[in-house]
């Protein structure tokens, strides 16, 4: 089959690299694609908004299937104009791409589906915030409704500081108009945990479980990130997973079958707390979560693009699974969440491989000398492949020694709440 992948990051590259490692595939294209996945996918400038110049490119490349890597154009509709011209495409349309797009609308679904997960408040100004503070006790979670590539989360430790944070999200408008309304929400102690499936919107295969590293320094410290490492497979009691399965996911999928408008193929991403309470539902994201994309999709045993076609066509596929641990390790720009710095020279060899570890490309690109050069936040991922989780994580940690540039940032700790938890 002929594929085209929407999107450009580390994501997107992991899905082009499972793609290409499938029987069933032929060809892979990328829109746009960069020039670090170029050597994996043909790549197109072209704009992903639905227009005139995308409908007739594909309808001239003629693509078996379309896979949206991206929140922002699903949550656009661009899953809704490929099935207008009859593609098949794996991504939910955008009703229920809002389940990302929109915190309230993810927070009201999850009350009437009866779905675990934290009080909240609705606000949308600052003294507002403070009064809805009231029914809480610190620290206190805000959170950007919109879309804000995962960093629109302000934890404050006390009133002071959420009255700051509130002052930069609705006067400083950091967050733009995604921040024009948020979520306050009561904080839930726990441990987090990724539990991705794939979904027709009826029926689910469960992904391996995998645990990411949000903040940007070692011991969970500092600004809140969109990812800085990702370990997978996580072990966790068969009575926490039957938990979740009864509890979230049977609730999630009556509450997507109870909305006709809702057209739901591709993979559901339920982030979780797992509290003194029970699993708690942090948030929803509708495609693969980034990186943790990047540690599942090297653990299938089997054909990733006949997976993904048989959930485009809601027709669930059973899955298995390498008796593998995989690792990513991301290594950051400076100035990384805020301000990253672009365009810092990479040293080193950004295409090493080994026979277990790699590297996975989210914000390289070329400089006009054709030299390596940062472009974006998360610039690579590191990913080690290994028997256990420290043969993993030692892989990745090795393979991220391959590359540099000045200021690099890179988490010390990946992995090691797992491992506790794992022995």
């Amino acid at each position: 089959m002929k594929v085209l992948v929407i999107g450009q990051g580390g994501r997107e590259h992991a899905i082009i690299r499972g793609l290409k490692m499938s029987s069933s595939v032929q060809e892979v294209h990328a829109i746009p694609g960069s020039d670090g996945i170029a050597r994996d996918a043909a790549c197109h400038q072209l704009d992903v908004k639905p227009s005139e110049e995308l409908r007739k490119f594909c309808q001239q490349k003629e693509f078996s299937l379309v896979i949206i890597g991206p929140e922002a154009p699903l949550v656009d509709g661009l899953a809704d104009f490929f099935r207008e011209m009859d593609m098949t495409v794996f991504g939910p349309n955008a009703v229920a791409a809002q389940l990302e797009g929109s915190k309230i609308f993810a927070k009201n679904f999850m009350n009437q589906a009866d779905v675990p997960t934290a009080r909240s408040f609705v606000v949308a100004g600052v003294e507002e915030t403070l009064k809805a503070a009231e029914s809480f006790s610190p620290p206190f979670v805000l959170k950007a409704s919109g879309l804000a590539a995962g960093k629109g989360v302000l934890i404050s430790k006390d009133l002071e500081e959420l009255k700051a944070h509130a002052i930069t999200m609705f006067e400083d408008k950091e967050f733009g108009e995604s921040g024009a309304e948020a979520l306050l929400e009561e904080f839930e102690a726990g441990w987090e945990l990724s539990y991705l499936i794939l979904t027709d919107g009826k029926n689910y295969e469960a992904l391996p479980l995998a645990q990411d590293h949000k903040r940007l320094q070692d011991g969970d410290l500092g600004p809140n990130t969109g990812g800085m490492g990702v370990v997978a497979p996580m072990k966790i009691a068969s009575e926490l997973d039957q938990e979740i399965r009864e509890k979230v996911i049977a609730n999630t999928l009556k509450g997507l079958q109870a909305d006709s408008e809702m057209d739901y193929r591709g993979v559901l991403y339920i982030g979780l707390m797992i509290t003194n309470q029970g699993p708690k539902v942090i948030e929803y994201n509708v495609r693969f979560g980034d990186p943790e994309a990047q540690v599942i999709f090297p653990l299938l045993d089997g054909d990733w693009g006949q997976a993904l076609m048989a959930v485009a066509k809601g027709e669930l596929a059973k899955l298995s699974w390498k008796p593998l641990y995989s690792s990513c390790v991301v290594l950051a720009a400076k100035g990384y969440p805020s301000a990253p710095e672009k365009n810092s020279a990479i040293t080193g060899d950004v295409f090493s491989e080994g026979p277990m570890s790699y590297f996975l490309h989210a914000g390289t690109k070329k400089d006009q000398d054709q030299h390596w050069v940062t472009s974006g936040g998360r610039v690579m991922n590191a990913i080690g492949i290994g028997s256990n989780l420290e043969e993993s994580l030692k892989n990745a940690y090795s393979q991220s020694e391959k590359v540099s540039w000045s200021g690099i940032q890179i988490r010390k700790d990946i992995g090691q709440k797992a491992l506790t938890q794992n022995t």
